[in-house]
């Protein structure tokens, strides 16, 4: 079994902030996935299901950011869980709106769910850093995550999502690689450098008008020889 946790606040009052992004993308998992109805247990909202053959758990947990990882320890426990079978997805001031990285390990950067995760099962697991943008300076944050995502936001938290979702199945596999490609074909599509028209217009650019035929001369030789001397 795979355990995903997805950080954010209880309640409707900050369900849109941009601190809340990890449940988010649990919900687009669940919901798109056909995981089961959510319930309370550990300390926290889960929900159920596979991806791609493997028996996965959808955590949320309710205690507030800042004691995440109570949660996240009991599930563990009473599944018998290492912190190898534990990604949390998580909101990352450090990366551009809509970007995505998965790393293994490594320190918290101050994030505060973060860091109560790292006090209840270390720092062995794995994270989706998820990028809302930073405000500029490290007094505005607070206020920051704790905002709503404006509506300006929402076309590329909508894509972000969906790769999420599209990507599940790889990332309960452990591999980031195409998790990564699969986020990517939501958030940055490859475009074809034309369009079918514009090969088109191209190609008709390139290929100079032919000019239009002369009309044959019906003049005898003789006539066009006398015409010389006109």
């Amino acid at each position: 079994m795979k355990l995903f946790v997805g950080l954010g606040n209880p309640g409707a009052k900050y369900a849109h902030n941009r601190h809340n992004i990890g449940f988010m993308a649990l919900d687009r998992i669940a919901e798109d996935h056909g995981f089961s109805p959510w319930k309370s247990k550990f300390q926290g909202e889960i929900s159920e299901g596979t991806l791609d053959g493997t028996k996965v758990l959808l955590l949320k947990p309710q205690t507030f950011m800042n004691n995440s990882g109570q949660s996240v320890g009991e599930a563990m426990r009473f599944y018998k869980l290492t912190p190898a079978d534990v990604t949390v997805l998580h909101d990352e001031l450090d990366l551009a709106p809509g970007k995505a990285r998965v790393k293994q390990g490594g320190g918290h950067a101050g994030h505060n769910g973060l860091r109560s995760i790292h006090a209840h099962i270390g720092a062995d697991y794995a994270r989706v850093r998820l990028g809302i943008g930073h405000p500029g300076h490290k007094d505005a944050v607070a206020g920051y995550v704790l905002r709503d995502f404006p509506k300006a936001d929402e076309a590329w938290l909508d894509d972000l999502m969906r790769g999420i979702s599209d990507g599940a199945a790889q990332l309960a596999k452990g591999d980031g690689g195409k998790f990564m490609n699969a986020v990517a074909l939501r958030t940055a599509p490859p475009r074809s450098s034309t369009s079918a028209g514009g090969k088109d217009k191209l190609a008709k650019e390139a290929k100079p008008e032919a000019e239009p035929a002369k009309p044959e001369d019906a003049r005898s030789p003789l006539e066009r020889l006398v015409d010389k001397f006109r």
